[in-house]
């Protein structure tokens, strides 16, 4: 072997050869070569568009698909001027409901109840009147995945509000005579709207109607008389409910009543006396003065509506001057009234001598100071006072007139035109 670097004379030719430099030479190429490999290694690790290669037999994972369950919410989404009384139900398909609320920024959650098979939730009372509320609602779906919703409404905003107030009042116990009164605190353009809220049930039934005195009062009465102790049950269904011109109705109202012993008492102007009868019986008969020639009493069915122990007479109630002739103001004892012109049954021992014989009142009926207490003991609130002989007509709408209709005018007078039961 020769070393490196070591020059030598071929001993054929006689030629030098330098080995050192063969060997350099060599060298120089194989750390190229080194070199060219690492580079295109290393550009190789840096390269963003080579991948290392799928194991033969694997795929890469599909993306999931959507949840299955889908929830529906009634009133849909951003939904305006819905009714309070709208049932408000949220639903879901291919799952069952979770969590469910309806709330507003001003109360508190409206009461719902989730339906048993899961799937259906709804609202158990009515909401308010100009409010957004939220539904907010959560499901599990049949492929386990959890779904929810949010979505929003608002509800009408009326332009005022109407308040029905009712006559007779719960727990009372009245006469035959009277009427159901209802009073709204509003004037009702949409009268037949109004009376469709209000339900009038009886034992035994009856049929009876509605007149409308004026666009806020009405009353209700049957054909005939009411039978003696007859249960009476009026409900008004008019929160939610259009009355029309923005007018809704703000309250539902409910009363309960029982019609008592049927007590009538017949006034006979010309015999100048009176009769009472409790239930057809005759119980009693009594003198009277009625009203005289320019002060008639009003002829007709007068029905009790106020009993008062002590009452001031004042005649300028009924447009005469108390400086007039006949002007008068006076305290009277046992004074029942029978109507809103001014006309009373009450003691008024001042006439006792004409009693039974001329009528010399301003339109009341007199009797003794004995039958006064005697009435005020035993007439009540819707008894009977039949006044015969007399004139003018007493008005339907002066107290409760409403026996002085015919059926035919009193139907006339309803919005429906048709009795109810």
């Amino acid at each position: 072997m020769v070393p490196v670097g070591v020059s030598r004379s071929d001993p054929a030719t006689g030629r030098r050869n330098t080995v050192s430099g063969l060997v350099r030479r060599g060298a120089v190429i194989t750390v190229l070569l080194v070199v060219g490999m690492l580079g295109a290694l290393l550009a190789g690790c840096n390269s963003s568009h080579i991948t290392a290669p799928t194991p033969a037999g694997h795929k890469a994972a599909p993306p999931l698909p959507p949840p299955v369950a889908v929830i529906t919410s009634d009133p849909a989404d951003q939904v305006a001027n819905v009714s309070p009384l709208t049932t408000i139900t949220v639903t879901v398909a291919k799952g069952k409901l979770g969590e469910v609320s309806v709330a507003s920024p001003q109360g508190a959650p409206v009461a719902g109840q989730l339906q048993p098979d899961s799937t259906t939730w709804k609202t158990a009372e009515p909401l308010g009147y100009g409010k957004t509320y939220t539904i907010n609602a959560s499901a599990i779906g049949d492929d386990n995945r959890q779904v929810s919703s949010t979505s929003t409404f608002t509800t009408i905003a009326p332009r005022t509000l109407a308040f029905p107030s009712i006559n007779p009042l719960n727990g009372e116990t009245v006469g035959v005579g009277q009427p159901i009164s209802v009073y709204f605190d509003e004037p009702i353009r949409d009268r037949q709207a109004a009376e469709n809220t209000i339900t009038v049930t009886t034992d035994p039934p009856v049929d009876g109607a509605f007149y409308w005195f004026s666009s806020k009062e009405l009353h209700w009465r049957p054909q005939q008389f009411w039978e003696p102790g007859t249960h009476v049950s009026v409900d008004i269904h008019d929160y939610g409910k259009d009355f029309g011109n923005g007018v809704y109705g703000e309250q539902d109202r409910t009363s309960n009543f029982t019609i008592g012993d049927a007590f009538i008492a017949r006034a006979d102007g010309a015999a100048h006396q009176m009769t009472v009868e409790t239930n057809g019986r005759l119980v009693r008969t009594m003198p009277i003065s009625m009203g005289k020639l320019n002060t008639p009493s009003a002829k007709g069915v007068h029905v009790v509506t106020e009993r008062n122990a002590t009452k001031v007479m004042d005649s300028t109630t009924f447009g005469l001057a108390l400086d007039a002739p006949g002007g008068y103001i006076a305290k009277v004892k046992w004074a029942t009234r029978i109507s809103n012109s001014g006309e009373f049954v009450h003691s008024a021992p001042w006439s006792v001598a004409q009693q039974g014989n001329s009528n010399v009142s301003h339109g009341c009926i007199n009797v003794s100071m004995a039958q006064g207490i005697w009435l005020y003991q035993h007439l009540d609130i819707g008894d009977i006072v039949d006044v015969q002989g007399g004139t003018p007509q007493l008005g339907i709408d002066d107290g409760y007139g409403a026996w002085n209709a015919s059926w035919s005018q009193w139907l006339a007078g309803s919005a429906l035109h048709q009795p109810t039961t």
